[in-house]
């Protein structure tokens, strides 16, 4: 396991994402939106979307080039492109959503836990001994 896996999983991810962060963008207004504190503006959600994913390929290329624990970095903070979908469920009226909304939103924070559940295990397998069971 290692770049083609990651490749499959971030190929999965970053489509979800595009669905996901799509919807929030085009239609914000329809998601439920906090009482108390700030709902991100449409700006902020295309500029999250940029930036996350620029961890997620940065992370992709520092694995390719054997840079474990840089790439295991860039691929945590890429997960919180989907873990912030939990953000989702803090809102009253988030389970009234349409099912399709809640799909590609379980979906996204899915995937960032795939993904931060990666990066971990880069880390963990680096440092295990050459001839432990776990490689």
């Amino acid at each position: 396991m290692g770049a083609g896996a990651l490749r499959l999983l971030l190929g999965v991810a970053i489509a979800v994402s595009v669905v996901h962060y799509a919807d929030n963008f085009a239609n914000s207004d329809d998601y439920p939106q906090p009482d108390g504190g700030p709902s991100p503006s449409r700006a902020a959600i295309a500029v999250a979307w940029v930036a996350f994913t620029a961890f997620a390929v940065t992370g992709y290329a520092l694995l390719r080039r054997g840079r474990i624990t840089a790439a295991a970095v860039c691929l945590a903070l890429y997960a919180g492109s989907g873990l912030v979908g939990l953000g989702h469920y803090t809102v009253d009226g988030a389970t009234d959503m349409p099912w399709w909304r809640q799909a590609h939103i379980v979906a996204d924070i899915a995937c960032g836990t795939a993904v931060l559940a990666f990066a971990v295990w880069l880390v963990v397998r680096r440092r295990l001994p050459p001839d432990s069971a776990f490689t």
